[in-house]
């Protein structure tokens, strides 16, 4: 029985580069950084001071306007992305109405939910007791509310859910709504991952994990992947939302087709709560796993949006374990869109998703910034400015704390 095919229809984002998924991919091809100091509240007692945070973020007419005041930031950002996705796929305001909503799905997922409205919650219940708590608490804290809620505005009956698994959670996402397609039990999917950490509890934490970069004097410069002087993780915020459909249902409806989605790979390392396994065969387990999905072979690869944080340990441990894969290191490039962005955790699964398709769709890579110094043994072709380059298969990369590995498959669509 042959495999359904499976086609990426729309994108959407919200990111410190914008809510608009071109401007956002033309600010990673000019290699521009979005990391800059914290300014939403006060950072003298924290070791980092710095992130890729979304400045005055406006929710327009994507949110009701007593809701947005209501929900924590990641709900909102998934309401923002996932309708933005729509639009992307044609099927913005009326054109909503053509689909059979009751095979219409949406898998969005969270690392941490809602973190604002917990420690909010907290706050209140430490100074004013519990029965100052919002009714609003548990809802707005669960990690499946963003997808509820979205779904409850655009009407979605099918299958919906969320997935956490750290910072692979979006690609985690993206496989298992693919799954539903496959197995029929839906025609279309919004998928991907959204964070909203960005609040001092948040870098307070990945601080005290001795996670984060401490390089105050030159934010832009933090976050590094690859290069010798890297000194961990920079923190970013937001996400992407993909819109995938049978390709039937694509074709049926005349809709813009962007890419091909093969095929997901998982795996755990079953090793250590936040380091890489040192052997990398988590990864490349997982890869391998990507690829016999995908019905694909690793020589076919030539693009790897990789999962690089800039962290010691992890950079050089994916590098290693991808080289188990792919005999040939220098016949694929391989970028880190992290480098400008910073982490989005929960979220990044899904804006790198976005970022594989847009690099197929049009054709151009973005360049990895601030690689000065690279580590030797890189191998993989790296480029360090935007490059044309005619993507025959790309792979994402996500990996997560708990040793939670994930990899999708994109290539583009021919009929």
């Amino acid at each position: 029985m042959s495999k359904k095919r499976i086609v990426v229809t729309g994108l959407g984002v919200v990111s410190c580069f914008g809510n608009d998924v071109d401007t956002f991919y033309q600010s990673l091809l000019a290699g521009k950084s979005g990391i800059v100091p914290i300014t939403e509240f006060p950072t003298d007692d924290l070791p980092t001071k710095f992130a890729g945070v979304i400045k005055d973020f406006d929710p327009g007419e994507y949110i009701d306007k007593k809701q947005a005041r209501r929900v924590d930031k990641y709900i909102a950002y998934t309401l923002v992305a996932g309708k933005k996705a729509l639009e992307n796929a044609k099927l913005g305001g009326d054109a909503l109405g053509g689909v059979n909503k009751s095979r219409c799905g949406i898998l969005i997922g969270s690392g941490m939910g809602g973190m604002s409205v917990f420690v909010d919650g907290v706050q209140t219940f430490t100074d004013k007791g519990p029965r100052k708590i919002s009714p609003f608490f548990i809802p707005y804290i669960l990690t499946n509310m963003g997808g509820a809620l979205l779904a409850m505005d655009i009407g979605f009956m099918g299958p919906n859910y969320s997935i956490s698994t750290a910072c692979a959670t979006g690609n985690n996402a993206i496989i298992s709504a693919a799954k539903h397609i496959s197995n029929g039990d839906a025609d279309l999917m919004l998928c991907g991952g959204i964070e909203g950490d960005i609040i001092p509890m948040g870098i307070a934490g990945f601080c005290a994990c001795k996670a984060l970069s401490q390089r105050n004097d030159a934010p832009a410069k933090a976050s590094r992947p690859w290069d010798k002087d890297r000194d961990g993780f920079v923190m970013g915020e937001g996400g992407g939302v993909l819109v995938l459909e049978s390709l039937e249902h694509a074709l049926a409806r005349g809709a813009p087709i962007l890419a091909e989605y093969l095929g997901g790979g998982i795996s755990c390392d079953a090793h250590h709560i936040t380091e890489p396994r040192p052997d990398g065969e988590g990864v490349a387990l997982c890869i391998r796993n990507a690829l016999s999905d995908a019905g694909v072979s690793a020589d076919d690869v030539n693009y790897v949006n990789a999962h690089a944080t800039s962290t010691p340990a992890g950079d050089m441990a994916e590098i290693n374990a991808m080289k188990k894969v792919f005999k040939h290191p220098s016949s694929i490039k391989v970028n880190a869109t992290k480098s400008m962005i910073g982490h989005l955790c929960g979220g990044a699964g899904g804006i790198e998703a976005v970022v594989t398709v847009k690099a197929i769709a049009d054709g151009i890579v973005h360049p990895t910034i601030n690689l000065d110094n690279p580590e030797p043994g890189l191998e993989f072709d790296i480029p360090t400015q935007a490059e044309r380059h005619r993507v025959k298969v790309a792979i994402s990369n996500s990996f997560g704390f708990g040793g939670h590995n994930a990899a999708v498959v994109f290539k583009p669509y021919e009929r």
